[in-house]
């Protein structure tokens, strides 16, 4: 069981801002720091194992030290459960295929990750709403509030709505969604806005989630947090460039200047794709972990997804630090020739699985994909 602690929301104004089962793989080792190239941003080495402690009474004066508090916390991609217009009332629409008396179905196949850990966070890129007055956009995504349960029903303890889909139905869209998911317990940051969770494991978890903002906002956003308390801060960071395998110029300043104002680690999302995983004075920035379970394309272009989990220890100093992190290669897909948005662990060693990988350790060579922002068209 997780639970939730508390919300504590800060919009960062312009003013305020002047005022202040499935194969898992072990990360592979990256390149040594260089000139930041296309695909991937400079990256270092992964942190050595840490070694193994001594065995009482090995040394003339050792004393046993207690065993550290161990955490686990998972990330995932971009949760729409809803289509585009065309295809929202659909066989092959979202709702026709994951039903309200199903929504445990989306997370069938890999539910097992999450029901164990302490914190699972996804992006929620989808209003959760009966209020069907949309705003005057190409693509707008809503779901009847019930939809919260997939979230409960597949272990995802917090979402973040600081995305470009959270005002898709006006201000009446984004309360009524952040209603839906305090009635399902789910925990949330909005645009601009941070909040802190705490796991039934006791580890305090502060969410700072912004989206297209600034570096100004980003340095405030985290320094709230670490006043408020948090023990472990992650920036969920709205980004990039749909459709793109390459970390932007945006992306990397703004990714670097989160570690270097106290976060933890970096999760990205808005690609649609997964990019580059960057080990940065020594913390993870997840630049993109692409789509999860996304409605808004019924034929996906690109189907590679993955799950982040990093283990964290607290030391005996009360710190608590990144010791480990395990990367599970999955396709969004199961359906091979469409979507059925149920993700699914790649087998191991098979072709996709290598690919995902590539994606995530910047050796990709593949071409970014071509998004058509025609009304009716799918969105990607």
């Amino acid at each position: 069981m997780k639970r939730r602690l508390t919300s504590a929301f800060l919009i960062f104004t312009v003013l305020v801002l002047m005022l202040f089962g499935g194969s898992v793989c072990r990360a592979p080792d990256y390149p040594e720091p260089g000139s930041f190239p296309t695909r991937s941003p400079s990256m270092s080495a992964m942190p050595p194992e840490p070694s193994a402690s001594p065995e009482a009474g090995a040394g003339p004066s050792s004393t046993p030290s207690a065993q550290p508090e161990s955490y686990t916390v998972s990330f995932i991609g971009d949760i729409t459960p809803d289509s585009v217009a065309a295809y929202r009332s659909s066989p092959q629409g979202y709702q026709s295929v994951v039903t309200p008396d199903n929504l445990g179905y989306v997370f069938e196949k890999t539910v097992q990750y999450f029901e164990g850990d302490d914190f699972t966070l996804a992006n929620f890129e989808c209003v959760l709403s009966n209020y069907d007055v949309a705003e005057d956009k190409n693509f707008t995504f809503r779901a009847p509030p019930e939809y919260a349960g997939l979230l409960t029903e597949g272990g995802v303890d917090f979402v973040t709505l600081g995305n470009n889909h959270a005002g898709d139905f006006g201000l009446q869209g984004y309360e009524d969604t952040k209603a839906a998911l305090d009635s399902a317990g789910v925990a949330y940051a909005g645009r601009d806005e941070y909040a802190l969770y705490e796991t039934e494991s006791g580890l305090v978890i502060g969410v700072y989630a912004l989206s297209f903002g600034s570096a100004e906002q980003i340095r405030a956003g985290v320094s709230a947090l670490e006043e408020a308390g948090a023990e472990f801060i992650i920036a969920a960071l709205h980004w990039g460039d749909e459709g793109s395998y390459d970390v932007n110029p945006t992306q990397l300043e703004q990714g670097r200047a989160a570690i270097d104002a106290g976060a933890d680690v970096v999760y990205g999302s808005h690609p649609h794709t997964l990019q580059p995983v960057e080990y940065y004075n020594g913390h993870y920035i997840f630049y993109s972990m692409g789509n999860w379970s996304f409605g808004g394309n019924t034929d996906p272009p690109d189907r590679d997804t993955a799950i982040a989990r990093l283990t964290l220890e607290r030391g005996a100093d009360g710190e608590v630090a990144v010791t480990g992190l395990e990367l599970i290669p999955c396709a969004c897909s199961g359906d091979a020739d469409g979507n059925n948005y149920q993700p699914v662990p790649y087998a191991e060693g098979s072709e996709e699985y290598a690919r995902t990988l590539s994606k995530l350790d910047g050796s990709f060579t593949g071409a970014d994909l071509t998004i058509s922002y025609e009304y009716g068209f799918n969105e990607y």
